[in-house]
């Protein structure tokens, strides 16, 4: 009860009690860049993003576990289209690699190259393809500043 609790008030309340929050929801932006590229998370998605939130954050399960938050918040978004799609979350992506550019060192291609090895449809991997061409090229565009 109290862990759920503890949860829900730090889903609310997150831009002000996380430190670095714009950088971890970034990260989960680039992820659900990824995942969303088909209708659904599979369980293989959902397991790898775990193992990811906790090689990236370690020790820290409040922050791997806010980042898989995150993404899924996101990913609910874009699928019920309450306020989000899959076109504007590429605009913040681009838009935020290119107003602070060490936020491109957030994108770990091979990390995100292990999601795409769930994906089974053949126009899904194609797009993610694309997704990953995409977030290439912010790498070379901004990560060098």
């Amino acid at each position: 009860m109290f862990k759920s609790l503890k949860r829900a008030l730090r889903k609310m309340f997150r831009e002000f009690l996380v430190h670095h929050y714009s950088s971890l929801e970034y990260r989960a932006k680039v992820f659900t860049l990824m995942v969303s590229a088909n209708d659904e998370i599979c369980e293989c998605e959902k397991q790898k993003l775990k193992e990811m939130a906790h090689s990236i954050y370690g020790d820290d399960l409040d922050r791997a576990e806010l980042l898989i938050d995150t993404i899924n918040e996101y990913h609910t978004k874009i699928m019920t289209n309450n306020g989000l799609d899959f076109e504007h979350l590429i605009q913040l992506v681009e838009k935020e690699s290119k107003e602070v550019p060490r936020f491109v060192k957030k994108i770990d291609m091979d990390m995100l190259r292990e999601l795409q090895a769930c994906t089974e449809d053949e126009e899904d991997v194609l797009f993610q393809e694309r997704i990953l061409e995409f977030l290439g090229t912010l790498i070379n565009e901004y990560g060098t500043k």
